[in-house]
C-alpha cells in the first residue's frame, strides 16, 4: 500500500456548481472518476475520512506515480544559440504547421550566459529525443508591447488552430531588480510571433494552462511581479491568477474577448537564485477547480468555479494540501486518475496529491534540488515528462 500523508490544517471548499466543465487541452481524463461538483460538506467528509482512515482513501484511486519505476533522458533542451534553464513544457496534441502531435514544446528561461529572464527560444522534442527549434523570438521585432523584452517562463500553452502562447518575464541582466512586467507572446503554428498580450493585469506571467471549446479557449495565468521587485526578498501577498477568454481565427491573430482576475493574495518574493518565487503551476480539474502550486506558501491551492467565477477569490485560494511531502512545489499537472502532480523545487521529488489533500509517497526524479520545473503527463498516459534544469534535458519517468 503506498504511503500517504494528509495535512488537514485547512479544508478545501467549493463555490457553486461550474457550468459545463471543460477538460484541459491535452490533459488525460480522470480514469474511473466522473466529473462531480464537490460541496463544502462532501469535501469535509472526504478529508475527515482520509485522515481517520488512510486505507479508505486508497479506495478512491491508485497512485499514478506508483506505476512509474524507470527514469530516462529523452534529449537535450539546449538549442544552437545556447539558451538553457528549461521551464515551460506542453504536449502537442494536434499536428499543425511545424507542430507534430506527440511532440513536446519546451521554453528556455536563460540565455547562453545563464542569465535568468533572457531566454528567447522554444524547442520541440520528439519522444525519441530529436530536437528542432520551434521559435527564436527577437525582442527588437515584437509586433506589440512587452515591457522589458523577452525572458520565456513556464507559462506555455497551445490554443486551437495551433497558436502557441508563451509568457515573458524579462530582465536586462538576469537580476530581479531589473525584472519588468513582460507579456504573453502569441506565435502561429510555424513559430512566428503574431501578437503580444500586455498591460494590467498581466504582470510577470509565470505559468499558465489552457482549456478549449471549439475555436475558443480560456487561459489561466499566474502573475508574480505585483509589487515583488519593490519588496525584494520580503514576501508580500499580491500574487494573482488571471483568466483570459480568447477566440481564434484562421485569418487573424487570436482575439482576447475578456480578462478577469479570479484569485489574489498569493505570497511572492524575489530570490537571488530563483529570480522570483510565487504562484507557479496551474491545472483545471474536471470538477471546475483550478489548482495552483503556491511555491512560497509550500502548498497546493484551489480556486473553485474558475471557469465562471465573477469575483476574485482572496487569500491565495483555498488550501488543498500544505507541507507533508510538498517542498516548495513549482510545476503542476493532473495525473490520469485526476490527482494533482507537483514538482518540488527543494528536493527534486514529484508529489501526487488527491483533490482532498492526501499525498502518496513521492517519486524521486533524480534531478536534485533546483532541478525540476515544468512537467506534463506523456500523451500515452504511460509516463511523466519533466524538464531537468540541472543538466538542461527533458526527462521521462515511466
Amino acid at each position: 500500500m503506498p504511503n500517504r500523508v494528509v495535512d488537514h490544517q485547512t479544508q478545501p471548499s467549493a463555490a457553486g456548481r461550474p457550468e459545463n466543465p471543460v477538460r484541459p487541452t491535452g490533459a488525460p481524463r480522470r480514469g474511473r472518476h466522473s466529473p462531480v461538483t464537490r460541496t463544502v460538506g462532501v469535501l469535509a467528509a472526504l478529508i475527515a475520512l482520509a485522515v481517520a482512515l488512510p486505507g479508505a482513501a486508497a479506495a478512491f484511486d491508485q497512485p499514478f506515480i506508483g506505476s512509474l519505476s524507470k527514469l530516462s533522458t529523452v534529449g537535450s533542451t539546449v538549442p544552437s544559440n545556447g539558451d538553457e534553464n528549461p521551464y515551460g513544457i506542453v504536449d502537442v496534441s494536434t499536428s499543425a504547421g511545424s507542430l507534430v502531435a506527440g511532440d513536446i514544446l519546451i521554453s528556455n528561461f536563460n540565455n547562453s550566459e545563464n542569465l535568468q529572464g533572457t531566454g528567447t527560444t522554444i524547442v520541440q522534442l520528439t519522444p525519441s529525443g530529436h530536437q528542432s527549434l520551434f521559435a527564436q523570438i527577437n525582442p527588437a521585432s515584437l509586433p506589440g508591447p512587452c515591457p522589458g523584452g523577452v525572458g520565456l517562463t513556464t507559462a506555455l500553452a497551445i490554443l486551437p488552430r495551433g497558436f502557441v502562447v508563451v509568457g515573458s518575464l524579462p530582465t536586462s541582466n538576469g537580476m530581479a531588480a531589473t525584472a519588468q512586467a513582460g507579456c504573453l507572446i502569441v506565435l502561429d503554428s510555424g513559430g512566428h510571433v503574431v501578437e503580444t498580450i500586455s498591460g494590467p493585469p498581466i504582470d510577470g506571467p509565470w505559468d499558465m494552462t489552457s482549456v478549449a471549446s471549439g475555436q475558443d479557449a480560456t487561459l489561466f495565468v499566474t502573475n508574480v511581479l505585483n509589487g515583488t521587485v519593490a519588496s525584494g526578498e520580503t514576501p508580500i501577498d499580491e500574487g494573482t491568477v488571471v483568466r483570459l477568454r480568447v477566440h481564434t481565427s484562421a485569418r487573424r491573430p487570436p482575439k482576447v474577448t475578456s480578462t478577469s482576475v479570479i484569485a489574489t493574495g498569493f505570497p511572492e518574493r524575489t530570490d537571488p537564485a530563483a529570480l522570483v518565487v510565487g504562484p507557479t503551476g496551474v491545472a483545471l480539474g474536471d470538477e471546475g477547480s483550478l489548482y495552483v502550486a503556491d511555491t512560497q506558501g509550500n502548498r497546493i491551492a484551489a480556486i473553485p468555479g474558475a471557469l465562471n467565477r465573477s469575483m476574485p477569490l482572496g487569500g491565495g485560494g483555498v488550501t488543498v494540501a500544505k507541507g507533508g511531502y510538498l517542498n516548495n512545489p513549482l510545476g503542476l499537472t493532473l495525473a490520469p486518475n485526476g490527482d494533482i502532480l507537483t514538482a518540488n523545487a527543494n528536493d527534486g521529488n514529484v508529489v501526487e496529491t488527491t483533490p482532498v489533500g492526501a499525498e502518496f509517497q513521492p517519486l524521486d526524479s533524480e534531478a536534485g534540488a533546483g532541478g525540476l520545473f515544468g512537467l506534463t503527463v506523456a500523451p500515452t498516459s504511460k509516463g511523466l515528462y519533466f524538464v531537468n534544469d540541472s543538466n538542461n534535458t527533458l526527462g521521462l519517468a515511466h
